[in-house]
């Protein structure tokens, strides 16, 4: 791991550090028992431009969260897939989804309420 832990003052800010970001969870959500190459990860995460992909996910793998696999092929192929501490991340991302999938409920309830008034 690159990062120095007596650097945070709690473990959420650790987690922050490296799961934070615009699209790390969404790469990592993708990734869940799938090796992806870039192309496949950009259709997946279409917001994201590709020099900011290439940037995350070297921060990812700079963090121990995947591995990157290099083909010496013309044209070339890289390879991208969760490593063992990504993995043990895929609980935090499932209740992650789960949360988020309660959070648009909750918003469109609130929504239609707000409009029945």
């Amino acid at each position: 791991m690159a990062k120095d832990p007596s650097g945070y003052r709690c473990p959420v800010e650790a987690a922050l550090d490296v799961v934070g970001g615009r699209h790390k969870a969404l790469i990592l959500w993708h990734l869940r028992g799938k090796t992806l190459r870039f192309g496949e990860l950009r259709r997946l995460v279409s917001q994201v431009t590709p020099k900011m992909l290439a940037q995350q996910l070297r921060e990812l793998e700079a963090d121990g969260m995947l591995s990157r696999t290099v083909y010496a092929v013309v044209p070339p192929k890289t390879e991208y897939a969760l490593t063992e501490l990504g993995r043990s991340f895929a609980p935090v991302l499932e209740a992650l989804c789960d949360w988020g999938g309660d959070y648009l409920d909750r918003v469109a309830r609130d929504r239609r309420c707000a409009e029945e008034k």
